[in-house]
């Protein structure tokens, strides 16, 4: 069955419906530009009252590996996404995460390009040239078809209740991350849309 995360939470009332509705994981960004932003003390907070089995994930934008080990120590998280333009010798000293790397997927986009990241999964978000993440926009998903991985995909970008289905049947993908898509605000989630697009995720 793939997966859902649920990223750009900022409350834990979102955080809680989410999980309830069937979300894996909730993701917290921690890019301060981004309008999704949460401080590290919001996200311990909510993190604190997910119950079991849920996993937390910190979202990071070219931030310095130091700032980044604070916050997930403060946070305890211990699952990491990153939206920049991150090398692959930067995860080498992030060993104790795990690491989710994401690439913004435009129709040059050269998928081999990936394969020199030494990470835990691999997330296809759509490239917009001064968002790192949340355009609510759809990329070519035929650019992923039939490719194999030696690491879990995750899908991204632009993904509603209305076409997560057939983004899945096209790129049978680990997990899906929305977050604009299931929103009523930046930041702020529309409920019944979420438990809409987790419905439809977990009938496949």
């Amino acid at each position: 069955m793939v997966k859902a995360k649920i990223c750009g939470i900022t409350n834990q009332d979102d955080a809680m419906k989410a999980v309830y509705a069937g979300a894996w994981a909730i993701g917290f960004v921690f890019y301060k530009k981004s309008p999704r932003y949460v401080s590290p003390s919001q996200a311990r907070k909510i993190i604190e009252a997910l119950p079991p089995f849920v996993t937390p994930v910190g979202v990071f934008v070219n931030q310095n590996e130091r700032a980044v080990k604070d916050i997930c120590r403060f946070t305890h998280i211990t699952t990491a996404q990153f939206h920049g333009d991150e090398e692959p010798s930067y995860f080498k000293r992030l060993k104790e995460y795990k690491i989710i790397k994401a690439f913004r997927v435009d129709d040059l986009f050269n998928v081999d390009s990936v394969l020199k990241y030494k990470v835990d999964a691999f997330l296809f978000d759509t490239y917009q040239e001064k968002n790192f993440g949340g355009t609510g926009k759809a990329f070519n998903w035929n650019l992923l078809q039939g490719r194999k991985f030696e690491k879990p995909i995750i899908l991204s970008g632009g993904l509603t209740p209305e076409n997560v289905q057939e983004a899945i049947t096209v790129v049978n993908p680990y997990a899906v991350d929305v977050s604009s898509g299931v929103e009523k605000s930046p930041g702020i989630k529309d409920h019944q849309i979420m438990k809409s697009f987790l419905q439809k995720v977990t009938t496949l």
